[in-house]
């Protein structure tokens, strides 16, 4: 992996990524939720691309890895889908002239149609692993949900680390204004999903309902029998390393 770059926001943010020129279409990894480009998918990813002479940009959104802390103006409490998309945005800008290819996972699969609708011309095709748009909603229990429109932040069991995980009343009310399965994606691009049918996190379900919302005509769905949501085993990687390839 290269050194990781800072990308100054005009707020002061900075915002940690790491960039490999080459061919198009981009690259761009889009982590998931209190995750970072340090991620193996993520790495996988980019040492293809690099290999492969592809253009590959990686990041970590403001409050998230490489971007949290003080000397960088990112507190996880202060990150929501439309910060986060336009910090997305603000980099593609800068070194993803191009048409580019946005793979996101879990949270980052949400956050990779946000973008997506926000630059259409600019998508040349899209790849989600256990993509979880809504999951404000679908994923948090009504009792959670007055909590949080109450302001208080709540928290859940973390499977994956030994502190439990935040949602923040800002992250939770912009995410319920994010919503997207309730109507038409005016997304056209290919579209590539995968899902681990033992996801306990993301029902695979959320991505046949995805499918059915996007325009596109080029949309396939790849269930993983025995997966699991971070689909991160070599099988996966190497499942998804085909997929991106694979795309027209």
């Amino acid at each position: 992996m290269t050194e990781p770059r800072f990308h100054a926001l005009p707020d002061g943010r900075r915002i940690a990524c790491r960039h490999t020129p080459g061919t198009g279409p981009a690259l761009v990894f889009l982590p998931g939720y209190k995750s970072d480009m340090a991620g193996s998918k993520a790495c996988a990813v980019f040492d293809w691309a690099r290999a492969q002479g592809r253009a590959c940009l990686l990041l970590d959104y403001s409050g998230c890895g490489q971007s949290a802390g003080t000397d960088f103006g990112g507190d996880f409490a202060d990150g929501t889908l439309s910060r986060w998309r336009d910090e997305v945005l603000s980099l593609i800008a800068a070194h993803c002239p191009g048409p580019v290819t946005l793979v996101g996972s879990s949270m980052g699969g949400w956050l990779m149609l946000l973008v997506a609708l926000a630059i259409p011309g600019q998508i040349h095709a899209l790849v989600g692993i256990a993509a979880a748009p809504d999951f404000t909603d679908w994923g948090t229990s009504p009792e959670r949900q007055a909590e949080l429109a109450a302001g208080r932040r709540v928290f859940a069991d973390n499977p994956y680390g030994t502190e439990p995980t935040p949602t923040h009343p800002g992250f939770w009310a912009d995410g319920q204004a994010q919503r997207l399965l309730g109507g038409d994606i005016a997304l056209t691009c290919p579209v590539r999903l995968l899902h681990g049918q033992q996801d306990l996190d993301v029902p695979w379900d959320v991505s046949l309902q995805l499918a059915q919302r996007l325009c596109s005509d080029d949309v396939q769905v790849t269930l993983i029998k025995d997966g699991d949501h971070r689909l991160s085993r070599e099988a996966d990687i190497a499942l998804l390393l085909r997929t991106v390839a694979a795309l027209p």
